[in-house]
């Protein structure tokens, strides 16, 4: 679907920790197909580097704040209501990614990555609720870790399934409204933040053991997210979808 079509017209569209990365282009992939976007984040330069990438001032709200922190939804929330006066989907995309050994992993670390990945998408869906139309569609940002065990991943990987299994049970919860919940796994994506954890090197080699050859883009994830929040997804509910180029179900042939 090309990003002129119009899918997202009279949308309204809540995208957390939509400065940059997989959230920064969903912004945009779903402001070039007709929505009005709220995007979030707890740096407000950042934030106001977004919004200025975006453009469409009129079409675009900004508000600073931490996805996890209670007081900052309820202050979402109510600029939500205030300017737009509902939401027709909302995308949890504020997460972080965070690698040790099981026995480095702290107390005050185990609570921060939990706080951020699955704290804030569970509040952030429990708060923007009664503000989400019936027949809307929330999206969760999970990740490929939870289809497969790695050394080094447990307390991300454990923070991945419980948003993956949280996104298939809102999908029950949420049926009587008509409220589609989904999840998307992303595999190796080219983020700011992947740039600046992994060097060339380690990207080339990541790269080539994806069966596509290559590791993925934003632009990717947010095509992906746009299909499940739109129309075209309407029968599709309570699934993750992958988006790693083939990491989790095939081998590339270089590796057999």
């Amino acid at each position: 679907m090309p990003a002129s079509s119009s899918r997202f017209d009279d949308k309204i569209a809540l995208i957390t920790g939509g400065t940059g990365g997989m959230g920064l282009a969903t912004a945009r992939r779903l402001l070039d197909e007709g929505a009005r976007v709220v995007v979030t984040g707890r740096d407000k330069a950042r934030l106001d580097a977004a919004v200025q990438e975006l453009g469409s001032a009129d079409r675009v709200l900004a508000v600073s704040g931490d996805a996890a922190n209670l007081a900052d939804l309820d202050a979402l929330t109510a600029a939500v209501q205030d300017r737009f006066g509902r939401l027709d989907v909302v995308f949890a995309n504020a997460g972080i990614g965070a690698f040790q050994q099981i026995a480095d992993v702290t107390e005050a670390e185990f609570y921060r990555v939990v706080d951020i990945n699955f704290k804030a998408a569970f509040f952030t869906i429990q708060k923007t609720l009664p503000l989400l139309a019936d027949h809307g569609a929330i999206v969760i940002n999970a990740s490929f870790a939870v289809h497969r065990g790695s050394p080094g991943a447990a307390l991300y990987s454990a923070t991945k399934a419980a948003v993956h299994n949280l996104a298939r049970t809102l999908a029950a919860e949420l049926a009587p409204r008509g409220i589609r919940v989904n999840s998307v796994s992303p595999g190796y994506t080219a983020t700011p933040a992947f740039h600046a954890e992994a060097s060339a090197d380690v990207q080339a080699a990541l790269g080539a053991t994806v069966a596509a050859g290559r590791i993925g883009t934003s632009e990717e994830v947010a095509g992906a997210v746009a299909f499940l929040a739109s129309d075209e997804g309407a029968y599709i509910n309570g699934h993750d979808l992958l988006i790693d180029g083939g990491l989790v179900s095939a081998t590339p042939a270089a590796m057999i």
